[in-house]
């Protein structure tokens, strides 16, 4: 008999796989359609935002639909095509890193960035994710971060982290600015207006409130650097084959930065700056920046002299090596076909808001601050969440006794923190790009999101006790 440990978990000490939880919420939802009353609210254009808004005290009973088993089955498929513009973006964009990265330009400017740091760089860890949670905070973005995540994550394995920490550099970074935001346009600046109150106004509470969330979200992010620096073996992507995005330290030390190599890099900062300036000034979204960053692959690989038949078998292997995340947008997308088939969206809204009205007022913006995180789920779009659910939140704060700022605050709160952690949001996009599995991720990320909406609890109390205004 072998005396060795046996390694095998048993059945239920065992992360599920990916495709295994979100197929399993499919499910849970098609039966949920089964059991929930369908129902839905009016809507009418807001002539204050241009957007489609709930008219509060409309919900109104629909015949039901609910979703049988075979279109149980058949919501993945839908979900695959409905998510088909995410999906590919996915495919074209990180391809096209991938075919940049293969140049060997960004290996380049990453080993100098390297011995210029070399021996401090874990400052690059805090300085990045300041600066991109300002941006995050004050311009909106999000979306625009998606190129510079193969990069961080390449830059944090050269650096003897793990992929997670170059994904956190960049998606904690961007998302808890953009959670925590003082002057972000789509979600505080459109929400206040819904809850008719003056734009951007309470920023000094917000500004403090996002002082609080990055450094707390840094240091977090710190320490478990620190961790897996010294013990790679704890990092929960540890054997997980990161394909091109994993960089070897010792390679980049000794590589040479070329005129050949300055060029590459300098196109990727210009195009990345393009995909900035296109996101804020002309609206540009995942069918514009698949078009970008193809054309930034195409110009990179001949700037290295690649022919056109290198350059597509490049591709190829690029597509190949992201299949599994993109298949993973478009079978999370299927959750969100079964509640709208079944008509069960605006139910569960307007359900989570009924029990609000019988609690004290810090109790209820508690509940409210709940109720707009569990929204978040079935509508992934800040700007559709605020035109969903402020026309209700914002007259019902007026009678639960807590100002209608506090209830913005709410929103905000619970819309922007889950995007980098529900499955039916942008987090299965951000975790494709960076090749991190959506489970290791949630393992990770857990802990993080629990004690982060613990701090939210106390902002949303202090909000209240102080009359926030």
């Amino acid at each position: 008999m072998s005396s060795e440990p046996c390694e095998c978990k048993k059945w239920y000490m065992k992360v599920p796989h990916t495709f295994t939880i979100l197929f399993l919420l499919i499910v849970l939802c098609a039966v949920a359609t089964h059991f929930l009353p369908a129902g839905e609210f009016q809507r009418v254009e807001n002539p204050a935002t241009g957007k489609m808004a709930v008219v509060a005290g409309t919900y109104h009973h629909v015949d039901p639909s609910p979703v049988s088993f075979f279109n149980t089955f058949i919501a993945v498929q839908k979900g695959m095509v409905d998510a088909a513009a995410i999906s590919f973006f996915v495919f074209l964009s990180y391809a096209s890193f991938y075919t940049v990265l293969k140049t060997g330009g960004l290996h380049a400017f990453i080993g100098w960035l390297l011995r210029v740091m070399k021996g401090k760089e874990i400052v690059i860890i805090p300085v990045f994710m300041y600066v991109f949670g300002l941006a995050g905070a004050i311009f909106g973005m999000f979306e625009e971060t998606f190129g510079f995540i193969p990069l961080f994550v390449g830059l944090a394995i050269a650096m003897g982290y793990d992929a997670i920490v170059g994904m956190c550099m960049v998606v904690v970074g961007v998302g808890i600015g953009f959670s925590a935001a003082f002057l972000n346009p789509f979600t505080v600046g459109l929400a206040q207006k819904f809850a008719e109150i003056p734009l951007f106004s309470g920023m000094g509470f917000r500004i403090a409130s996002w002082f609080v969330f990055m450094t707390f979200s840094v240091i977090w992010v710190l320490l478990y650097a620190r961790k897996i620096k010294k013990d790679p073996t704890k990092s929960y992507v540890y054997g997980v084959d990161m394909g091109a995005l994993k960089l070897d330290n010792e390679e980049l030390m000794n590589s040479k930065f070329h005129p050949r190599d300055v060029s590459i890099m300098l196109l990727v900062v210009f195009f990345v700056a393009l995909l900035v300036w296109g996101v804020i000034k002309r609206g540009w979204y995942f069918d514009e920046l698949a078009g970008l960053f193809v054309i930034m692959g195409i110009l990179c690989s001949a700037v290295a002299g690649w022919g056109p038949d290198k350059i597509a078998e490049s591709y190829v292997e690029g597509f190949r090596d992201i299949v599994f995340g993109a298949m993973v947008i478009g079978l999370s997308r299927g959750i969100l076909i079964v509640m709208r088939e079944g008509n069960i969206i605006d139910t569960v809204i307007y359900g989570l808001s009924l029990p609000l009205a019988n609690f004290p007022a810090w109790f209820s913006a508690q509940g409210m601050l709940f109720v707009q995180t569990i929204i978040s789920f079935f509508i992934p779009s800040g700007s559709g969440m605020a035109a969903t659910t402020m026309p209700i939140m914002a007259p019902l704060a007026d009678l639960l006794g807590f100002t209608r700022q506090t209830a913005v605050l709410a929103f905000q709160y619970g819309d922007g923190f889950s995007n980098i952690y529900f499955p039916t949001t942008l987090c299965p996009v951000i975790c494709s790009i960076a090749k991190v599995p959506l489970e290791k991720w949630w393992k990770f990320f857990t802990p993080l999101f629990l004690a982060l909406y613990l701090l939210q609890m106390i902002f949303i109390g202090l909000a209240v006790s102080m009359g926030y205004q």
